[in-house]
């Protein structure tokens, strides 16, 4: 049997604290004697000095100093045991890894986190991301339990359950001084041809990797996050597709524009995903309160129809429409 246990960690802790037996005798509603007994039975079983007893106070000794950060480190592990024990049962998981999809802002999730945090559930949650096929993929290789925001269908030869979230438009956005920024819409296949894409690295280990909105040849320079996709798109270094909540704000303030191509790329119908046969058996409380949460979540506010954001993009849309028209009536491109 170890020597250690959780009593004579908790008592060199009170020892050290008070910095002497008679105290921590005190404290502990126990006679000094017994407190210098189980000091000195701990000493002879680890065949080690814990206390130097020759100045006014108990000091650690080195090896004290030892026992005593490591065991601080046992005490609150097994509190968090206790806890984990105690919430699995009354049907809380220990942690709840959820992947997001890079389609959406980490912003967007943040006020799902805070009403997570309003409801008091117990579970530690995990949250990374994953783009393309990568976001299936995170349930595939088991590192998430639930994603948020995956597109296309599951893996057919994986139990997944899944649940609608909302759709996604796209818009292909390119910096005003780009080169495809004076042709005349709709863009064709051919002329984007000619002009690299920026794309979002799939990050998918086992699944093959995906690509999207690119066309065949096109030359691509990918990039690890959306967020870098939409700087070299700002900078003119590349073209592509964006969400249209993320391009919404730069093509308000004329740092993007948005151009009509001959095949658009599709609306995305996103979704939420988690394993149908779970690690333990049931389901637990913390994915079913997030599975009900996302029912009828609202999509990021520049994807609303209603948003101002939006709004200025349709209008901007169908006045550059309509120049354009009048520009080829004219022979003139449309700018």
């Amino acid at each position: 049997m170890p020597a250690l246990s959780l009593d004579a960690l908790e008592l060199i802790q009170i020892v050290a604290r008070e910095g002497s037996f008679t105290r921590a005798a005190a404290r502990l509603g126990k006679a000094p004697s017994a407190v210098t007994y189980a000091v000195r039975k701990l000493e002879e079983d680890l065949d080690v000095l814990v206390f130097d007893r020759r100045g006014y106070r108990a000091q650690l000794t080195p090896a004290g100093r030892v026992l005593l950060d490591e065991g601080r480190l046992l005490l609150e592990d097994a509190a968090r045991i206790e806890a984990v024990v105690r919430q699995a049962e009354r049907g809380w998981e220990p942690t709840l890894r959820i992947a997001l999809d890079a389609t959406l802002p980490f912003d967007w999730l943040v006020e799902h986190l805070g009403a997570w945090d309003a409801a008091g559930c117990p579970t530690q949650l995990r949250i990374g991301s994953e783009a393309l096929g990568g976001t299936w993929d995170a349930l595939v290789d088991d590192r998430a339990d639930l994603v948020i925001g995956a597109a296309g269908d599951p893996p057919s030869a994986h139990a997944i359950s899944i649940q609608p979230l909302f759709e996604v438009e796209f818009v292909f956005a390119i910096a005003p001084h780009h080169p495809l920024a004076q042709a005349r819409e709709p863009l064709s296949s051919a002329e984007r041809l000619a002009h690299r894409a920026i794309a979002v690295a799939d990050s998918s280990r086992r699944l093959p990797a995906q690509s999207s909105g690119l066309l065949l040849g096109q030359p691509t320079l990918v990039v690890p996050t959306m967020e870098a996709k939409l700087e070299l798109q700002r900078r003119g270094l590349g073209v592509g597709y964006l969400p249209r909540w993320l391009a919404a704000p730069l093509i308000a303030r004329g740092e993007l524009i948005a151009r009509e191509v001959d095949e658009a790329k599709p609306t995305a119908h996103l979704l939420v995903g988690w394993r149908s046969a779970r690690r333990g058996g049931q389901p637990g409380r913390a994915l079913a309160w997030w599975r009900e949460r996302l029912r009828g979540a609202r999509p990021p506010a520049s994807l609303d129809s209603a948003s101002p954001v939006v709004g200025s993009i349709k209008a901007a849309r169908s006045r550059r429409s309509g120049h354009g028209a009048s520009a080829r009536r004219s022979g003139r491109p449309a700018r």
